[in-house]
């Protein structure tokens, strides 16, 4: 993968298990939030987690526990899997109170906003799970320093 099609963040490994590292990243993201591109994400996890975070990501150049790494994602697979995440649920629960409320007022449109929610929860699982193999969606070690 071309690194320059990447977002990157420095981290360091902490744990070792088979082909993949558990890093620790003190800022979260990829720090392009104001970029062109960029998912905004950093701000969101700062609201949430004031610590370093932890994540599991494969370890293809073998680095070892106390190294310093560059972590890798493919660029916009941050963008789009928030997305599927958080706006298309959100979206889906409110067309479907918006459906739902001429068929039955505010029974009709919670109803309407449950049925969206389920829709939009099994899309997302079906979406995820086509991405399980998928080499863009998962963050890897692409460079290392003791």
């Amino acid at each position: 993968m071309n690194t320059e099609q990447q977002s990157t963040v420095r981290a360091i490994v902490r744990e070792l298990d088979g082909d993949s590292a558990l890093v620790e990243v003190e800022q979260g993201g990829c720090g392009r939030c104001h970029e062109k591109g960029g998912c905004g994400g950093q701000q969101l996890t700062q609201m949430f987690c004031s610590g370093p975070r932890h994540y599991r990501v494969a370890n293809d150049v073998g680095a070892r526990v106390g190294d310093q790494v560059t972590v890798a994602v493919a660029a916009g697979s941050l963008r789009k899997s928030a997305n599927l995440a958080y706006i298309l649920p959100l979206t889906a629960t409110i067309a479907g109170a918006v459906l739902g409320m001429p068929l039955g007022g505010d029974p009709g449109a919670m109803i309407g906003a449950v049925a969206g929610l389920v829709m939009a929860f099994l899309y997302v699982r079906r979406q995820a799970a086509r991405r399980v193999d998928d080499p863009a969606f998962h963050p890897h070690i692409v460079s290392h320093s003791s």
